[in-house]
């Protein structure tokens, strides 16, 4: 079952919290800004995520987010937990009353795809996913940008708009007469 997503958000902002926040707490624009999240929709889901007591939130000028737990005690499960409870098997097809008692169609099917969804979530841990981005760096969370987030830059010469020069440094640059 597809993620929404805010859960996508959440699991991508704590494998992040996880691989760089060793030194000390990181800020939410600079996560915003390394996974291309909209900063204050990332703010309420990391906040969120705090109430849940997978981080901490520390205020003040060196403020930020650290993990609350070592990542080896986290699993994804939890993580989820806050925006998509994971404990509740939802039939495939939107029937309110499925089970083997009264099975839609993709019953059979789905309840080995359930199971094993509910197992990963609930067995994997962020250092479980931290280890294969240490393995493979190519799958860290700054890498996991889909299409549609990928936003090209406002300003600047990768925008193709040149830097205006500031009043200043034109003036400086006229001749005195």
């Amino acid at each position: 079952m597809p993620l929404n997503s805010t859960t996508q958000y959440a699991l991508r902002a704590v494998l992040y919290v996880a691989e760089h926040g060793s030194a000390g707490p990181i800020r939410v624009d600079a996560i915003a800004a390394d996974l291309r999240a909209p900063r204050n929709y990332l703010s309420k889901t990391m906040h969120a995520l705090a109430r849940a007591g997978i981080l901490k939130s520390e205020r003040g000028p060196r403020g930020g987010f650290r993990l609350a737990r070592p990542a080896d005690q986290i699993s994804l499960g939890e993580v989820v937990a806050p925006f998509e409870p994971m404990t509740e098997r939802r039939c495939l097809l939107g029937r309110t009353t499925c089970g083997w008692k009264n099975p839609c169609s993709a019953h059979p099917r789905w309840e080995a795809v359930a199971v094993a969804q509910q197992a990963f979530f609930r067995e994997t841990t962020v250092a479980d996913l931290l280890g294969e981005i240490a393995d493979a760096p190519r799958m860290a969370p700054s890498h996991d940008i889909a299409a549609h987030e990928v936003r090209p830059p406002a300003r600047g010469p990768a925008a193709g708009v040149p830097k205006t020069p500031s009043r200043r440094t034109t003036a400086a640059r006229k001749p005195r007469g």
